[in-house]
């Protein structure tokens, strides 16, 4: 009979191999009281009692005032025999050897499925517990490669199983996710979830972004971290939402012109929601562990940055300096979350939604909370370069660049001006087959579309800022060679040293 992970409770080892036979399964508890009474763990009589007084506290615990009038013969016998059947597993489990029941199961079944040295699933990964499915899923990829072989279909099963339980059932994602995550990937998961809900697009992305490079290309992955991460669970979106009473808040098939009128309403309703008590307990525990860094909430719905739908920019991402007390750092946190629930009913995104056919999905949001990576310079806090890629570039200003190779979009400090278009204000074009050529090609247009402002964290305020990069960057920032240039004359030339008259371009 094939064998269920070390270290599973045994009455739970019972009950999922008995599911797997549901026509049996009568027949097998059946011999199982049979070897029970005979051993003298219980009478006959005494787990009737058991079993009636069970049922009986059964119907006061759900509800039923008169049992008599509420419940017919029927269902009454169906109760007592649920409940005798779980007293059944009980009693064996806690009283007798696990071998006994495997004997009752040989017995019952010959040699059609309980030869001892079958490598195989004894449940259905569909029905079992998580812990469950990592635990035989861990087993399985320990095997040496010739038994794991055996059971490679098996590990597929369970990967996806595990995949659309805690990450996302988009099918395309799903495909190609279950060829790279392992049951240590899925541990990463739950030792950093908060809930127990899936994490969404955005934070699947970049889970399965990471396997990829860690496997192609290790050399790279080793210059490479993804920062600490803490995974909001949608099933805290749904919580919140019966908490405070905005399930009913349906924005989806009304006009553009209404949704634009009544957003304001909906972001008002959710400013004022509160979150279930564990939660927050469990928030404060990951910030505690955050603390004094800068973090960033990102939303990360299941529709997010799956095949063929970006979302790009249309829900909301706050930073949170998480410089002040646990209690302001926590209401900070809070406050951006509620900001990003109610970015699901935003205009932007629900036009979006339209667009892409997508308005009848029903659209769950998941939290990816970050640690920001930079570093402090004097008051301020950001990193020296950031920004964000695309695989395809729309434009070609030269013959020579392979738009197919894609381009990015580079700032110094947060990436922020690199995601959204600022007015007057440019960030740095690098196409990835010619990352030298740049579309200005005079030192005039090289200044005039150089970046002016940059965002960043005032460590001292405890607030997200934008302030002129002249403001910002003195002679002492350590890396200022790598981000301007001197401008001499009508040139600008690299950066290696400074004198007294020396001004900078970006």
């Amino acid at each position: 009979m094939p064998e269920l992970p070390r270290g599973t409770p045994e009455i739970l080892a019972i009950y999922l191999q008995i599911a797997q036979y549901p026509i049996l399964a009568q027949l097998i508890r059946q011999r199982m009281r049979e070897e029970l009474f005979q051993r003298g763990v219980i009478t006959p009589q005494r787990l009737e009692e058991e079993t009636r007084a069970k049922a009986e506290i059964s119907q006061r615990r759900e509800g039923l005032t008169d049992p008599l009038a509420q419940e017919d013969a029927a269902r009454w016998g169906q109760r007592v025999a649920l409940i005798r059947e779980y007293l059944t597993d009980f009693y064996f489990a806690y009283n007798l050897p696990m071998e006994q029941f495997r004997q009752i199961l040989e017995e019952i079944l010959g040699d059609r499925t309980t030869r001892r040295d079958q490598v195989g699933l004894s449940f259905n990964p569909e029905l079992a517990p998580r812990d469950l499915l990592l635990a035989q899923l861990a087993e399985y990829e320990a095997l040496p490669e010739e038994r794991r072989s055996q059971v490679q279909h098996h590990i597929e099963e369970i990967r996806v199983v595990l995949i659309k339980m805690l990450i996302s059932d988009q099918l395309r994602f799903v495909r190609v996710a279950q060829a790279w995550f392992t049951s240590e990937d899925f541990r990463f998961i739950l030792a950093h979830h908060l809930g127990a809900g899936k994490i969404g697009g955005k934070a699947a992305g970049m889970l399965l972004a990471w396997k990829i490079l860690r496997a192609s290309v290790p050399e790279i992955a080793q210059q490479v971290q993804i920062p600490r991460s803490f995974f909001i669970g949608a099933d805290i979106f749904y919580d919140f939402l019966a908490l405070n009473g905005l399930e009913y808040i349906n924005q989806k098939y009304k006009s553009p012109e209404q949704i634009r009128a009544e957003y304001p309403q909906v972001q008002e309703a959710y400013s004022r929601g509160k979150f279930p008590a564990e939660f927050v307990q469990r928030l404060l525990a990951a910030l505690g562990e955050l603390q004094g860094t800068p973090v960033i909430v990102r939303s990360s719905s299941l529709l997010e940055d799956s095949y063929g739908t970006s979302f790009a920019g249309k829900y909301a991402s706050f930073f949170c300096a998480n410089q002040g007390s646990a209690a302001e750092n926590l209401e900070s946190v809070l406050g951006a979350i509620r900001r990003i629930y109610a970015s699901v009913f935003s205009p932007d995104a629900m036009i979006y939604r339209r667009k892409m056919g997508l308005l009848d999905y029903d659209e769950r949001m998941a939290v990816l909370l970050q640690e920001v990576k930079g570093q402090p310079y004097h008051r301020y806090f950001f990193p020296p370069v950031a920004g964000v890629a695309f695989s395809l570039s729309p434009i070609a200003w030269d013959p020579r660049i392979r738009r197919e190779e894609g381009f990015t979009r580079v700032v110094l400090g947060l990436g922020t001006r690199a995601v959204e278009q600022v007015a007057s204000d440019y960030p740095r074009m690098v196409m990835l087959s010619h990352p030298l050529l740049r579309p200005e090609t005079s030192p005039a247009e090289i200044r005039r579309f150089s970046q002016q402002y940059v965002d960043l964290i005032d460590l001292e305020n405890n607030a997200l800022v934008s302030l002129p990069v002249q403001e910002v960057l003195q002679r002492d920032y350590p890396g200022l060679r790598w981000v301007a240039s001197v401008e001499v004359g009508e040139a600008l030339l690299p950066l290696y040293s400074l004198g007294s008259s020396t001004s900078l371009e970006r």
